[in-house]
C-alpha cells in the first residue's frame, strides 16, 4: 500500500525516499518571512553559516503529561525532494521585486544535501523541551524548512496524542473506529487524521482514500438514508441467496427472514419488548444482507432501537445463520447508548438461549454519535460501578456512577441497576478526534541553538519560553522496574549516562529541583534520519503499522500515573549539571543589565 502511495506521488529525488503524501507540500508552503530572512542572510553573506535548530514543544496537550511524536516521515520526504522550481522562482520574483537576481539564482540551486536531521523515532512518547528533531545545515536553507516542518509535525503529533488518549481510556479490548472524514478540516485534515489516529491506536477508519494510501483497515456499513429509502418488503426483487459453502440456494430469503421474525416474537422472555416492527426497515436490512451476507452489520436506530431495529436485525441475522453466514453486529448512533447497549445484549442473549445459536449473545455492538474521551470514560466508570455492585452486593456503590451526555445514569438502590454499565464493543469516533476539539494546536517551535559552533539562547520574561542552547544529546533513563524515570539533555561533547552509574539530573531553570539517578537502562533518543552529505548511517523509515506497534509498546512501558486522564504525574525532563551551568552562564552573558536612576 505504501509503495502504491509512493508511485502515485511520483518518483523520489532523494535516495529512494518518496515525495510527500500531499503534493501541496512544496518549498513554497512556508511563511513569507522565511524567504525574506533567506535574502537578508544571502545579502549579508551569512547564508552558508552552519546552524543548528531544535524543534520541540513547551507543554503537553489536553491537560495531560505525555505527547506522541508524529509527522517525521513526511518531514524526511519533504527534504529528500526539496527543490525550488522555475515556476516557484518566477512567483517569488513577483512578490520580492527588489531582491537581486543573484539571490534567485541561489534559490534555484539549493537542495537539502548539506542538511542533517536527527530525530526521536516516530510514535515515541515524548515530553516538553526535549527536541523532537535537531536540524543542522546552512542557516538560510534550514530556515526555509521551519514552517513546513512545524506544519507537518504539529497536527500529526496532536491528533496521534488524541487518539492515544482515547485508546488508553477505552482499554485494549475495545475496537476504536475513526469516523471523522466528513467533520475534518478539509481533505488534508481528513487524510492526516485517519493516518495518525491509526498510529495512535485506532483499529480502522471509514476513510477509503486513507485505506488505499496507508494500508489502514477500512470499515463501514450504511446510513439512516439507506434504511429510510425503502418503503416496504415488496421492493426486494432478487430474493435468492446462496449458502456460504455454495452447497444450496435459498430461493426466498425474504420469507426466511419473516419466519424468523415471527419466531422471535413468540419468545416468552421477550414478550412485551416489541410488537410490529418497521417493515421498511426490515426490507432495508434484508436487502443489505443480500448484498453483504459475510459482513452484515446494521444501523438500528432509524426508527426505534428496541421495538424495531434490534428485532429486525436478529431476524435477518438468524436467516443468514441458516445459510452458514455469521452477522457482524449492530451500530447505535443515537439515544442512551449505555442503556440501549445493555438491553440489546440481553436481547441477543435471549436469542442464543432460545435457539441454541452459539455466540449470538456476544454479537458485536458498536456505538457512535459525537463520542469523545470524556464520554467513553464515563461509560467505563458506569460499567466498573456495575461490576463492583455485582461483586459486593452493595447497591450504594451505584450512587457514584457518572451520568454524562450519552449515558442513562444509575438506577436507584434496590433496582436491578440496568441503567449502569454498558455492553459496547467498539466505538466510532469522529468530530472530537479529528478536530482535536479539546485543544486547537500543540504549539511546536523551531529555535536556533547554535551557529558556527557558537551556542545561542532565546530569552524571555516567561521562563517557559527560554530555549536550551547548543547542540545536545538526549537520553531516556529507565529504573529497575522498567519504567522511564527521566529524560536528560547533555551537551554534544559530554560523555553519555551509563547503566549503574549515579548522575545528577537538574531542572533546566529551577535551581532547587534536582535528583540523583542510577539508571538501569539508558536509551539515546535522537537518531540520524537524514545524514545529507555526511555519510553517517541513516535510520530506515518504518511502515505505519510498525510505528503503530512502537507507539502501543511505548504507551505500555510508561508508568501508569504519568498516563492517567485526571491529575497525571508530570514526567521529569532534565539537563546535566554541566549543561545547567552553561545555560545560566549564557543567560547572564546575553541578558542586558538594567540601570536604576
Amino acid at each position: 500500500m505504501a509503495a502504491a502511495a509512493a508511485t502515485a506521488n511520483g518518483d523520489a529525488r532523494g535516495g529512494g525516499v518518496p515525495r510527500p503524501t500531499n503534493p501541496m507540500v512544496t518549498p513554497l508552503l512556508t511563511d513569507l518571512y522565511q524567504f525574506t530572512m533567506a535574502y537578508a542572510y544571502w545579502k549579508a553573506g551569512k547564508h552558508l553559516d552552519r546552524a543548528v535548530f531544535d524543534l520541540y514543544f513547551r507543554k503537553n496537550p489536553f491537560g495531560g503529561e505525555f505527547t506522541i511524536f508524529g509527522g517525521l516521515e513526511e518531514c524526511i520526504r519533504f527534504i529528500a525532494n526539496f527543490k525550488i522550481t522555475e515556476q516557484d522562482i518566477n512567483f517569488l520574483r513577483s512578490v520580492m521585486p527588489t531582491c537581486e537576481d543573484g539571490f534567485f539564482e541561489y534559490l534555484s540551486s539549493i537542495d537539502c544535501s548539506d542538511v542533517e536531521v536527527y530525530a526521536i523515532p516516530e510514535g515515541y512518547v515524548v515530553f516538553p523541551k526535549v527536541p523532537l528533531m535537531r536540524i543542522e545545515g546552512p542557516v538560510a536553507v534550514v530556515q526555509l524548512l521551519e514552517t513546513p516542518f512545524l506544519s507537518l509535525v504539529n497536527y500529526a503529533s496532536l491528533v496521534t496524542t488524541n487518539a492515544a488518549r482515547h485508546r488508553l481510556v477505552a482499554g485494549k479490548s475495545k475496537n476504536l473506529l475513526e469516523f471523522g472524514l466528513r467533520r475534518a478540516q478539509g481533505p488534508d485534515g481528513g487524510i492526516s487524521a485517519s493516518r495518525y489516529s491509526y498510529m495512535g491506536g485506532f483499529d480502522a477508519t471509514s476513510n477509503v482514500a486513507a485505506g488505499r494510501l496507508f494500508g489502514i483497515p477500512i470499515r463501514g456499513t450504511h446510513s439512516h438514508a439507506f434504511v429510510s429509502s425503502f418503503m416496504g418488503i415488496d421492493e426486494i426483487i432478487d430474493k435468492t441467496l446462496t449458502s456460504s459453502d455454495g452447497s444450496n440456494k435459498c430461493e426466498d430469503f425474504v420469507s426466511l427472514v419473516q419466519s424468523w421474525l415471527t419466531r422471535i416474537q413468540d419468545i416468552s422472555s421477550l414478550l412485551g419488548t416489541f410488537g410490529e416492527t418497521s417493515q421498511s426497515e426490515l426490507a432495508a436490512f434484508t436487502s443489505y444482507a443480500l448484498a453483504f451476507p459475510n459482513s452484515f452489520l446494521a444501523l438500528v436506530d432509524t426508527y426505534d432501537v428496541m421495538r424495531s431495529g434490534v428485532p429486525n436485525f436478529c431476524a435477518v441475522a438468524l436467516a443468514l445463520n441458516d445459510l452458514g453466514y455469521k452477522a457482524v453486529g449492530i451500530r447505535l448512533d443515537s439515544g442512551d447508548l449505555a442503556y440501549l447497549s445493555v438491553e440489546t445484549r440481553k436481547f441477543f442473549q435471549a436469542i442464543e438461549k432460545e435457539f441454541g445459536i452459539v455466540g449470538f449473545g456476544k454479537m458485536n455492538i458498536t456505538a457512535s454519535n459525537d463520542l469523545n474521551e470524556e464520554t467513553i470514560d464515563a461509560l467505563n466508570k458506569q460499567r466498573l460501578m456495575m461490576a463492583l455492585k455485582a461483586a459486593t452486593g452493595n447497591p450504594c456503590l451505584l450512587n457514584s456512577c457518572f451520568a454524562k451526555s450519552t449515558t442513562r445514569g444509575c438506577a436507584e438502590p434496590g433496582t436491578d441497576g440496568q441503567g449502569c454499565g454498558h455492553e459496547v464493543d467498539a466505538f466510532g469516533i469522529g468530530t472530537y478526534l479529528v478536530t482535536c476539539y479539546a485543544q486547537a494546536a500543540l504549539g511546536c517551535v523551531f529555535k536556533l541553538v547554535e551557529i558556527n559552533k557558537q551556542p545561542r539562547i532565546k530569552l524571555s520574561e516567561d521562563v517557559t519560553k527560554v530555549s536550551i542552547p547548543c547542540k545536545k544529546k538526549c537520553y531516556r533513563l529507565y529504573g529497575k522496574e522498567g519504567y522511564p524515570l527521566v529524560d536528560i539533555m547533555t551537551g554534544e561533547d559530554e560523555p553519555g549516562p551509563k547503566v549503574g552509574e549515579r548522575l545528577l539530573c537538574r531542572h533546566p531553570f529551577i535551581e532547587s529541583k534536582r535528583a540523583h539517578v542510577v539508571p538501569q537502562q539508558v536509551e539515546e533518543l535522537l537518531k540520524c534520519y537524514w545524514p545529507g552529505n555526511s555519510f553517517k548511517p541513516r535510520e530506515e523509515l518504518p511502515s505505519l503499522h510498525e510505528i503503530r506497534t512502537c507507539c502501543m509498546r511505548h504507551l505500555d512501558r510508561m508508568r501508569p500515573d504519568h498516563m492517567r486522564r485526571l491529575n497525571p504525574t508530570p514526567y521529569k525532563v532534565s539537563v546535566s549539571a554541566k549543561l545547567y551551568d552553561f545555560i545560566h552562564f549564557l543567560w547572564l552573558n546575553e541578558a542586558p543589565v538594567g540601570e536604576l536612576q
